[in-house]
């Protein structure tokens, strides 16, 4: 809900500025302003908003997740965003970072990572301890 009021209040500015300088007889002035506040506001979201929304006031954001992987988690650290995900082709894990703007992305590769294997006996590498409760 957060994306849509930041999205409103974004336009009605730049809707704004171009009714002002309208009224005044300066349309190509206010179609520059109105175009300016858009690129300003569509950059502030990108590289800054987009993820502060989600985690703080429930906005919204869709990632997707490569061809051939499977979704495991997702957590936060800070204000970015770290999915992880599996590779049963190459028995990996892949957790991937997407930060403010998609700039600074991390990537962590485990490799044998199997979080699905179910058969493993104790001792195996990758192997969970099974809790018995009573």
């Amino acid at each position: 809900m957060i994306t849509y009021f930041y999205w409103a209040v974004v336009i009605a500015l730049a809707m704004g500025m171009l009714w002002l300088l309208g009224r005044l007889n300066k349309w190509k002035a206010g179609f520059i302003a109105a175009l300016i506040i858009l690129l300003v506001g569509w950059a502030a979201y990108f590289f800054h908003f987009e993820q502060v929304f989600v985690k703080r006031y429930g906005g919204v954001m869709s990632i997707t997740v490569p061809d051939g992987q499977m979704h495991i988690t997702a957590t936060w650290k800070d204000d970015n965003l770290w999915i992880e995900n599996y590779d049963p082709e190459t028995n990996t894990c892949h957790f991937n970072e997407y930060s403010k703007g998609n700039l600074l992305q991390g990537k962590v590769v485990i490799k044998n990572c199997n979080p699905l294997r179910h058969h493993s006996g104790p001792g195996q590498p990758g192997a969970a301890v099974p809790v018995i409760s009573e």
